[in-house]
């Protein structure tokens, strides 16, 4: 029988992990430079992460900021867009059909420029987002919806100037595929442009970089304060200049990093409360005072008297408020568009009370007359002025979210960089003391 210290022939002996390093590594505990060394690699470790973090919170936060900017946000305005001018089209095309022969010029134009509106953003809207998600889905609907709503509405034109009646079928067959098919998917498009910025929001803040970045820096402090009152204790000296150096540079960091990312988060929260948020509030409210008119004009066209659209008229004007939440910071527009809806409101009812009353060609030049077109006017360029004053409230509070960001992706490793060599050379100092 082979004794256990016997081999096989062939067999090579498996060794034992290299243990001798490690050990010695353990033992650096034992001696005053062994744990000035191991103090070393430790400041050293926490420096690199420290300062590698630092960098990738920045440049994640940067680029969320950025995206939000040129893509999150541009997308709710495009989407806002598609949505409030597919609604002016169908209110136009409405009136332009009960003026009745040849349509007006500028109503035509009007129409056509909308539209064009609408395919402008599409197109703009769909290089935004994924081929795959429901947003996409949502502009294909609406770009296969637009070429039939168009053909129904010339039809409906072609048989107006003809004077046959089931012209009026063809337009509100057309106003039907706008409101029930175009405009649905629209306000789909706008839901999934506002989740859109919400992930860009939350991408911004780069909060898993910044769960790391605070305790590696609060260990970091720690390790340089516990660094220098070992020395202190040890070598009977106070100071250590490269240390103390090494935290204060630390410190830098920390006032640096939470300067630059409070200010960001702050201004991200305004660029909610005070952008998006209203943006899309205003686009709603636009919406119902474009299909207001649309109703208006259609319960016309329809030669029928007060019907089913005015009883929904009715409902969107009783609902429609003016002081909607968030929009404090254009209060001024608010007070000022709801006098002018007030104004409309009552052409509205002199129009309705001169068809209820049989006067159906003095309800529709009133309608379509100088007084009721230009105080509805007023009150929908009021409401695109406090769009546009919101989408500039945004744009400004995302620039300036992104401010010092850029320069902090270069910084924070440099600093990181200058604390590893201050540790270096005041723990290097102390150990060429013991040689």
């Amino acid at each position: 029988m082979r004794s256990p210290s016997e081999r096989a022939p062939g067999v090579t002996a498996v060794q034992a992990p290299p243990t001798a390093a490690l050990r010695r590594f353990a033992g650096l505990r034992h001696t005053s430079p062994g744990r000035l060394q191991l103090l070393l690699v430790i400041l050293l470790v926490l420096t690199t992460l420290t300062g590698l973090v630092a960098g990738l919170a920045a440049r994640s936060a940067t680029v969320g900021t950025a995206d939000l900017r040129d893509r999150a946000q541009p997308l709710m305005v495009e989407a806002e867009t598609v949505y409030s001018a597919l609604a002016d089209a169908d209110s136009t095309a409405a009136q332009a059909f009960i003026t009745g022969g040849l349509e007006p010029p500028a109503l035509t134009r009007h129409y056509d420029e909308k539209l064009t509106a609408v395919a402008t953003a599409l197109t703009s809207a769909a290089r935004r987002v994924p081929a795959d998600s429901a947003a996409a889905g949502a502009i294909r609907e609406i770009n296969t919806g637009l070429g039939d709503y168009m053909a129904l509405v010339a039809t409906a034109r072609a048989l107006n100037r003809q004077g046959k009646p089931v012209g009026a079928a063809y337009l509100s067959t057309a106003s039907q595929l706008n409101r029930n098919a175009l405009q649905p998917q629209a306000q789909l498009l706008l839901s999934a442009a506002r989740r859109e910025a919400e992930v860009g929001y939350n991408n911004a803040r780069s909060a898993g970089w910044l769960v790391l970045l605070v305790p590696l820096v609060v260990l970091l402090m720690a390790a340089l304060v516990w660094t220098q009152v070992h020395l202190s204790r040890s070598t009977r000296r106070t100071f250590n200049v490269p240390l103390l150096v090494a935290s204060a540079l630390t410190l830098l960091v920390a006032v640096t990093c939470s300067v630059i990312f409070v200010h960001q988060w702050v201004r991200l929260a305004d660029a909610d409360r005070d952008g998006s948020g209203p943006v899309e509030a205003l686009a709603e409210m636009r919406i119902t005072v474009l299909r207001e008119r649309s109703n208006e004009a259609l319960t016309l066209a329809a030669r029928a008297g007060h019907g089913d659209l005015e009883d929904e008229f009715t409902r969107m004007a009783g609902g429609l408020a003016f002081d909607a939440r968030r929009l404090d910071d254009v209060r001024g527009l608010m007070a000022t568009a709801e006098s002018q809806h007030a104004a409309y409101l009552a052409l509205h009812q002199r129009i309705r009370e001169l068809d209820d009353g049989g006067d159906y060609e003095g309800a529709v030049r009133m309608a379509v007359g100088d007084e009721t077109t230009k105080a509805f006017k007023e009150v929908t360029t009021t409401l695109g002025a406090a769009v546009a004053d919101r989408a500039a409230a945004f744009d400004a509070d995302v620039r300036s979210a992104g401010r010092g960001l850029g320069v902090l992706t270069v910084l924070g490793p440099l600093l990181a960089i200058g604390i590893g060599m201050s540790a270096a050379i005041g723990l290097r100092a102390r150990l060429e003391e013991y040689r």
